[in-house]
């Protein structure tokens, strides 16, 4: 049987830990640790002071054997843990992540930023964030090239900002290409429950695809759709024809549109020469942005087509059918807020930026 090692007090140290004990200026740790040299000093053993304590039997080792060997002065503080963290050159931090890249790759993460600073990857995150640096993140972005950007721009947001009066403006385009995907042809997923996401298969099999034509009306949120095969100017004559029908008779139109060759295809000038009530406004080249119906595309696409299961091009269109006709019960029109001049200077500012990268580089 292991025997603890034997404490002998003298008077002042036993008066000392006794004072200890008693006293309401002492940290409850300390007057742990006298209780412990105390009992010790009594001939207790390690385990009968662990359960008269309430504390660990190791624990009681420790302190036992540090006061034998460094007395008062052993029991007074904790050990070091360690050596400190190592700080970060928060400047050298930001240099490397917005100027350089890691070998044989595009781009820092916090494991190799941290390998390469000698830090931790925790306190890479934790400066990453401070400086809102972001390098695993990448936004696109073009900016507008269109010769007539400023006349084109200031004639669409006058349209959303102060739409004429009497008449009507539907933002029009057309989400081509949208896949009829069955995305449960080898096994079924899972449902959502508490603690995991619903899960699906990551094959899928194409059963065609069909081209949705919309308008959406900016002052109420309507929208005006039509479902085609193809994406020709045959199609957009169609659905022209469809806006035609659909709309107050004595209302003029401003059509949105972008410069897509089919919205400017001889046979759709000639049908627009007769009927005089459409006007067309076109977006700036790479700047479909401009185009609010791209908004309600971008619903669409999250709320219904992404996730759904189809197994036919009709069944597709029949939920498209159903998506819009529930979204026309109750509309919510977009609210355009950006003034012109605000996005010309935005513009303006890109340009500038870009301007002098490009230099930077061909020097």
């Amino acid at each position: 049987m292991r025997v603890a090692p034997e404490i002998v007090l003298s008077e002042d140290e036993r008066r000392e830990l006794v004072r200890r004990v008693g006293s309401k200026l002492t940290s409850v740790r300390a007057a742990q640790r006298a209780r412990i040299v105390l009992l010790a000093a009594d001939g207790k053993q390690n385990k009968e002071i662990a359960g008269t304590l309430g504390i660990g039997r190791v624990q009681v080792a420790r302190w036992r054997e540090r006061y034998r060997q460094q007395r008062l002065a052993g029991i007074e503080r904790d050990l070091p843990r360690g050596a400190p963290p190592a700080t970060v050159d928060v400047a050298r931090l930001v240099e490397l992540t917005t100027q350089s890249t890691p070998e044989a790759a595009t781009h820092w993460s916090t494991r190799t930023m941290a390998a390469k600073l000698g830090v931790s990857a925790a306190s890479v995150s934790r400066h990453w964030r401070a400086n809102g640096l972001k390098p695993h993140l990448v936004r696109g972005f073009k900016v507008s090239r269109d010769p007539k950007f400023v006349e084109k721009l200031e004639d669409i947001v006058g349209l959303y900002m102060t739409p004429p009066e009497h008449a009507l403006v539907l933002c029009c385009d057309e989400k081509s290409q949208i896949q009829a995907l069955d995305l449960g042809r080898t096994q079924p997923g899972l449902p959502l429950k508490k603690g995991r996401a619903a899960t699906m298969t990551h094959d899928y099999k194409r059963n065609g695809t069909t081209t949705l034509f919309a308008a959406l009306n900016i002052l109420d949120g309507q929208i005006i759709a039509q479902c085609q095969a193809r994406h020709r100017h045959i199609e957009w004559l169609k659905f022209l024809r469809q806006i035609e029908r659909e709309t107050p008779k004595g209302k003029m139109l401003h059509l949105i549109a972008d410069n897509y060759a089919t919205h400017k295809h001889p046979k759709v000038q000639a049908w627009l020469v007769k009927h005089p009530r459409f006007t067309m406004h076109y977006t700036p080249t790479s700047a479909s942005w401009l185009n609010m119906v791209e908004r309600f595309f971008r619903d669409i696409t999250t709320e219904r087509i992404r996730r759904g299961v189809f197994t036919s091009v009709p069944e597709l269109i029949a939920a498209i059918d159903d998506y819009i006709a529930h979204h026309n019960i109750k509309p919510k029109p977009f609210i355009w807020t950006k003034s012109a001049r605000d996005i010309l200077q935005k513009v303006i500012r890109a340009n500038g930026r870009l301007s002098s990268k490009q230099g930077a580089t061909l020097h």
